[in-house]
């Protein structure tokens, strides 16, 4: 005959398993729910909306690039399941693909914060930075896994404050300390970044198979040093288990990329027509849109480039390839007069 303890014992052990179970069967629900990238937005109307005007009232020059840099970031903030990079309990700490996403964007939120600070709000290199932005650009270097003292949220949302108040400046009539430049020197500042970290992510995503590399750092300058030698010929080749990471970090970089040329594309629309480079912006809006297209694979795929099995990776380095092409493309004709 069963004693009550071992029957008390027995149903305590019974409801456990039933909790432990529940728990599982709930994070992987919300995995699955939280594992979402955000839907694209309208650059113009977020800023209509922001800004609380209507359809047919002219929108002041810079309000549109500031609006859509706000707007990125808080999205990245308060998409489905929140901030998820300096998550410690699961099922936020068990992702890995929407962290990278996330970090992808967040680099692109810097280099334009800093664009903010260094280019677009100032006249001249002798002229004093905004006060705002000063305040804001370090708020978005801060650490992206800082979960507490402080969270790496609280210290977005203050730069966020920095940038919404730098906004209400340049739409405020008589407020002439805080200004937008839209000119051509600002914009090939930002796009010379932009370049360089399109060059970076397709070697990076083009590594996925591993590459055999002619070494070419000191090449079109007899007189160059380096720090240290380098062999002539270099492999290299990304970590298979890091091959999702570089993915997902590049597209959520094109994520972020799409709205601020978009939101680039209203503001310097004056210099873009000047400089017959209209054309030369939305293709590379039309090269970075390709790499949101859906992925019907359950995981990224990392066959050989010309194997039976696709290499996911590749086809996203040919899309960046391309869009910073045509970047270098754009840059060439705003330095022409």
């Amino acid at each position: 005959m069963e004693s009550p303890n071992s029957t008390y014992t027995g149903l305590i052990l019974r409801g456990l398993g039933i909790c432990l179970l529940a728990y599982l069967a709930g994070v992987l629900l919300l995995m699955f729910i939280w594992d979402v990238e955000p839907e694209p937005f309208d650059v113009t109307r977020i800023t209509q909306q922001r800004l609380g005007l209507s359809p047919d009232k002219e929108i002041v020059t810079g309000a549109v690039t500031t609006a859509t840099f706000i707007e990125v970031i808080s999205t990245v903030l308060n998409k489905r399941g929140g901030y998820l990079s300096n998550d410690i309990f699961p099922p936020g700490a068990l992702m890995d693909n929407v962290p990278s996403w996330e970090y992808g964007v967040i680099t692109q939120v810097r280099d334009m914060a800093r664009s903010f600070r260094n280019d677009f709000s100032r006249s001249q290199t002798q002229s004093t930075e905004d006060p705002d932005l000063s305040v804001a650009d370090p708020r978005f270097h801060f650490d992206t896994d800082s979960w507490i003292l402080p969270r790496t949220e609280s210290e977005y949302r203050t730069g966020i404050a920095g940038m919404e108040n730098f906004l209400g400046r340049i739409v405020t009539q008589g407020d002439s300390d805080a200004q937008f430049y839209a000119r051509a020197d600002n914009l090939r500042d930002w796009l010379a970044i932009v370049e360089k970290r399109l060059g970076s992510l397709s070697q990076r995503l083009s590594a996925s198979v591993g590459q055999i590399r002619v070494n070419t750092d000191l090449q079109g300058d007899s007189a160059a040093t380096q720090s240290t030698i380098k062999p002539e010929v270099v492999t290299v080749k990304t970590p298979w288990l890091e091959i999702d990471d570089v993915f997902y970090e590049a597209r959520g970089s094109a994520w972020a990329l799409i709205h601020f040329f978009k939101a680039v594309d209203v503001d310097f629309h004056q210099v873009l027509e000047k400089k017959n480079a209209e054309v030369s912006l939305r293709q590379i809006i039309r090269e970075l849109e390709a790499t949101q297209d859906s992925i019907w694979s359950p995981m990224v795929l990392n066959g050989t480039g010309f194997g039976f099995v696709a290499n996911h990776s590749l086809v996203m380095a040919s899309y960046l390839s391309s869009a910073n092409a045509a970047v270098i493309d754009l840059r060439n004709l705003l330095e022409q007069g």
